[in-house]
């Protein structure tokens, strides 16, 4: 430890001005310096910030990728379905239903309304706004439910588009995906 000398005005003493040395200051203030006997006592708890690892996407066995045959449901329920059926659509170009799907899967579980008005307003630009960069095909009145939505904001306000694009993949993506070679590949290995 460093030390530097002090001058001090009194000598508590009664004494003259003086200087005191490192020694006098290290005794005096030695009672901070020693470490309490218990250091459980000085630790002040809080939550610690655990980072969210990304689930480990686990292929699945050819007998659980041949129940996803059942329904579009078992695919996008299952990590790595879900990720088979993203991939699949990217490689066709066709990846905005999915992409607005998940999209509103994550705005249904935020509780803060300032970043659900801020995700609404992109969602609502990005996939439902006439020509939007990755505008989904919905009817008109589905689009004007929708917007009505946006003014009463809660989880189920992107609800109705969302089964509407849920049906559309389903009758048309999905019979692809079960048909691509991507997919039959899980079946075999």
């Amino acid at each position: 430890m460093d030390c530097i000398l002090l001058f001090t005005n009194s000598n508590p003493r009664g004494g003259k001005r003086g200087f005191k040395t490192c020694r006098e200051i290290k005794t005096k203030l030695g009672v901070l310096l020693q470490k309490p006997e218990n250091g459980i006592d000085l630790i002040i708890p809080y939550p610690e910030k655990t980072e969210k690892k990304p689930e480990k996407q686990q292929k699945p066995t050819p007998e659980e990728a041949a129940q996803w045959r059942e329904s579009l449901d078992r695919v996008l329920n299952n990590s790595y379905g879900l990720a088979a059926f993203r991939s699949f659509l990217q490689s066709e170009f066709s990846d905005e239903n999915i992409e607005f799907w998940v999209t509103c899967e994550d705005f249904k579980k935020i509780k803060n309304p300032v970043k659900m008005a801020t995700k609404a307003k992109k969602i609502y630009e990005d996939f439902i706004q006439s020509e939007g960069p990755r505008e989904v095909n919905i009817d008109h009145f589905t689009k004007d439910v929708t917007l009505r939505n946006l003014v009463d904001l809660s989880p189920t306000t992107f609800d109705l588009a969302q089964k509407r694009i849920f049906a559309l993949m389903e009758k048309d993506s999905f019979s692809r995906f079960l048909r691509s070679e991507q997919y039959q590949e899980l079946l075999v290995n």
